[in-house]
């Protein structure tokens, strides 16, 4: 009885038959599945956007921090923007904001805003203003929705000047 060629062989003229080219398709529809997941994945997933106006905000960017750079020295105000040690999602935690001048006196001010920006979610992003309890004293509460990176702002008015100031924090659970 003669020896049948085997169904898969190198030395086999036709292509489906040939372990090289079996293979060299089988990488090519792994790198398509893949980059199919990707793109899923990319359209299913939030943008990650923090300024709906980045393109604006961006085009001056160097003059906007000169001309914060510029009232920091002339104003000589230092926020001090404080919270808890450890924060927790969905728990209530006080934020306290002290203005200063540059001797260290607490100073008065006519409103500050907290904003809280969550880097990877834009859909929560929130902002309100402190109390004043005293001259130079402002305290806020507040619950944050997620657990991780957040960044908080303080941006302080008197009269025709501001300022702001932000801090990176973690929430977790």
């Amino acid at each position: 009885m003669p020896k049948s060629p085997p169904f898969f062989s190198q030395n086999n003229k036709q292509a489906f038959r040939n372990p090289w080219v079996i293979g060299w398709l089988a990488i090519l529809v792994l790198v398509v599945m893949v980059n199919a997941a990707f793109i899923i994945t990319a359209f299913m997933t939030s943008p990650g956007l923090v300024d709906e106006n980045y393109y604006q905000n961006g085009q001056d960017y160097e003059k906007t921090i000169r001309t914060k750079i510029a009232n920091r020295e002339r104003l000589g105000w230092k926020i001090d923007l404080r919270t808890a040690q450890q924060i927790t999602v969905n728990k209530t935690t006080t934020i306290h904001v002290d203005l200063k001048n540059r001797e260290g006196v607490l100073i008065p001010a006519d409103t500050i805003i907290l904003k809280a920006y969550r880097p990877s979610d834009v859909n929560a992003d929130f902002s309100q203003s402190m109390e004043n309890l005293a001259p130079g004293r402002f305290v806020t509460t507040v619950k944050f929705p997620l657990k991780g990176v957040w960044d908080l702002g303080a941006n302080v008015k008197s009269g025709e000047d501001h300022l702001d100031t932000t801090l990176r924090i973690d929430v977790t659970e």
